[in-house]
């Protein structure tokens, strides 16, 4: 792998317009298929394409093994988080209404639903990208500190 400049370079490029595909897939998941899941494999698979053309090494400094770790149950928290916020001012969980700074119970709001769902796909995406990058580290790095001589 020393002599694919190329690769590199083309690599360099076309992570961030991944990582930018996976922020609409993301908010874009409304109105059409796609939401917190897509955008956190999409987002894996950005990680993962860096650790198979530059090395799992240098990815774990980009994205250390730590940080991912604590994404799996960070993303839990934000959602429960979003279900708890509603229990606390008076509604049901996630029951996205009373996000609203005029919140009317007889007439939903539009707006306050979107904010909900926004939150809840941030933790979503946030679990699930911890997750499949935890899963690519975890088979990454098997025999890694094994003696290859057996």
């Amino acid at each position: 792998m020393r002599l694919d400049a190329i690769l590199r370079i083309v690599t360099k490029m076309l992570i961030p317009f991944m990582l930018i595909f996976a922020l609409y897939v993301h908010f874009h998941g409304d109105f059409s298929p796609g939401g917190g899941f897509q955008a956190g494999v999409v987002i894996a698979a950005a990680v993962v394409f860096h650790a198979l053309v530059f090395g799992l090494y240098p990815t774990q400094k980009i994205v250390p093994p730590r940080l991912v770790t604590l994404m799996m149950p960070a993303g839990v928290i934000i959602y429960a988080g979003v279900g708890f916020l509603t229990l606390y001012l008076g509604e049901n969980f996630l029951d996205y209404d009373v996000l609203s700074h005029n919140h009317h119970p007889e007439k939903p709001n539009y707006h306050a639903q979107e904010r909900g769902v926004l939150w809840v796909e941030v933790g979503v995406l946030t679990t699930v990208a911890g997750t499949m990058i935890s899963i690519f580290y975890a088979f990454a790095g098997r025999g890694k500190g094994e003696d290859k001589t057996k």
